[in-house]
């Protein structure tokens, strides 16, 4: 056990969702079913009636061991689990069944907002935080400016959180949770709020904690972090542990899943987001003939065919459709019928949409692609569907020199961008002079 930083045994997490038997909610419902439920209560042995309450298990009977200074990457679609795993070992809910035992002290970055008290200010946060983490006051005030200067709020310091931005946040929030030295480090999603160049931040401040022997949960939706960061991974699905092992064999597998489910019908598929005002019904991907393909070349015409239902009571609207094209969970590009044209495309109570690509700009490799039908402002969505197909693009003369790009050089290149090189004699710099403009030659 003492090579042992986390321990998870048969660990279960239910829930209980509320219906409605039916669909009366007026005053006179509401009145009668405050009168009558302690009686269907007793009447039901006092357990709850299947009719109005269904049993939801986020976790089914989870067991795995994560071993000191290890980084584990979990991973698994929306719904899987992956939070409230995380919840349940940051005991910020309590598991229904199973067994958790942790060595050390864990930090956690799991949400926008937790762990912070909104009046409080910045400094005040650092300091509660840091008492949470059985920390004395010396050896927070010890780390304090090395945190602030990581989250790059230091002229907010001194102001309630309540009213930060979201990235400055999480700025904090991560700054505090990786600086005062837990043994163990728990991050969900949440970094993806922050931008770039803080996003690198926080990947190379992981990379140093795992290297100072302290021990990382890590759950994202980016494959190429995880497969940067963990050595060994955990694949999630409808709250069951799937998978176990190496992260490379892990992700395979992954998105294996996720190709597999693409091959179901699209008006069949269930994991779906929106209002279900219009479903999309079919996709399929054309070449420069119209003809319908699974593969095509880098550097060839792409035309897809996104076909769609209204199933909406009222007139269909104007409307937006958009494609995310994704490898390894990482968008290569989007592609957006209100971006390409500068106006919603006006729907029909059943009809398609194309977009084109006068050149793929892709190097070889297998990509997903999500589908999205909302409105113009995106602030509804009608439909949406990711790992709506897969498709391969295999090598090809996208810069129309007779040639294809050496394999052995570029593993994984992602976009490939028109682009040209000229070759010059050395280059004639022009002076300038101390005000920055150039001078005339003599």
């Amino acid at each position: 056990m003492t090579d042992t930083a986390i321990k998870v045994e048969n660990l279960s997490k239910q829930y209980i969702i509320g219906r409605h038997a039916d669909k009366g909610d007026g005053l006179r419902h509401v009145i009668q079913n405050a009168l009558t439920g302690p009686l269907r209560w007793a009447g039901n042995g006092f357990r709850r009636d299947p009719r109005t309450y269904e049993e939801f298990w986020a976790l089914d009977d989870i067991s795995f061991e994560v071993g000191v200074g290890e980084v584990i990457g979990i991973i698994g679609r929306n719904g899987a689990g992956k939070s409230t795993l995380l919840k349940v070992l940051s005991r910020i809910t309590e598991q229904t069944k199973g067994r958790i035992t942790l060595r050390g002290r864990m930090a956690s970055l799991l949400e926008v907002g937790t762990g912070f008290h909104p009046e409080l200010t910045g400094r005040e946060n650092i300091y509660l935080n840091g008492a949470v983490l059985g920390m004395t006051r010396v050896e927070i005030k010890r780390k304090f400016d090395e945190i602030v200067e990581f989250a790059e709020v230091a002229k907010f310091l001194d102001t309630p959180v309540k009213r930060y931005s979201s990235g400055m946040y999480v700025r904090l929030a991560f700054a505090v949770a990786a600086h005062l030295e837990p043994e163990i480090l728990v991050v969900d999603e949440v970094l993806a709020v922050g931008d770039m160049d803080f996003q690198r931040k926080c990947l190379g401040k992981m990379d140093e904690v795992s290297k100072q022997g302290r021990t990382v949960l890590f759950v994202s939706h980016n494959m190429a972090t995880i497969a940067r960061l963990c050595d060994r991974s955990i694949m999630l699905k409808k709250g069951q542990l799937l998978l176990d092992g190496p992260t490379d064999d892990v992700i395979s597998e992954y998105l294996a899943e996720g190709a597999r489910e693409s091959a179901i019908p699209l008006y069949e598929r269930a994991d779906r987001l929106g209002n279900g005002k219009a479903r999309l019904t079919h996709v399929e991907m054309l070449d420069e003939h119209g003809r319908s393909v699974d593969h095509l070349a880098s550097g060839h015409a792409l035309r897809l065919r996104v076909h769609y239902r209204w199933e909406g009571d009222d007139a269909p609207p104007p409307a937006e459709m958009y494609a995310v094209v994704s490898r390894d969970e990482t968008v290569q590009f989007v592609m957006s019928s209100s971006m390409s044209t500068g106006e919603p495309i006006q729907l029909q109570r059943e009809g398609c949409v194309d977009m084109v690509l006068p050149s793929i700009p892709l190097a070889s490799g297998l990509f997903a692609l999500e589908i999205c039908l909302a409105s113009p402002n995106l602030n509804e969505t009608f439909d949406a569907v990711g790992n709506a197909m897969f498709f391969e693009v295999v090598d090809g003369d996208f810069f129309g020199s007779g040639k294809v790009r050496p394999n052995e050089h570029w593993k994984n290149p992602g976009v490939l961008v028109p682009h040209t090189c000229e070759s010059q004699g050395a280059a004639q710099t022009t002076p300038v002079d101390d005000t920055g403009h150039r001078r005339q030659a003599s």
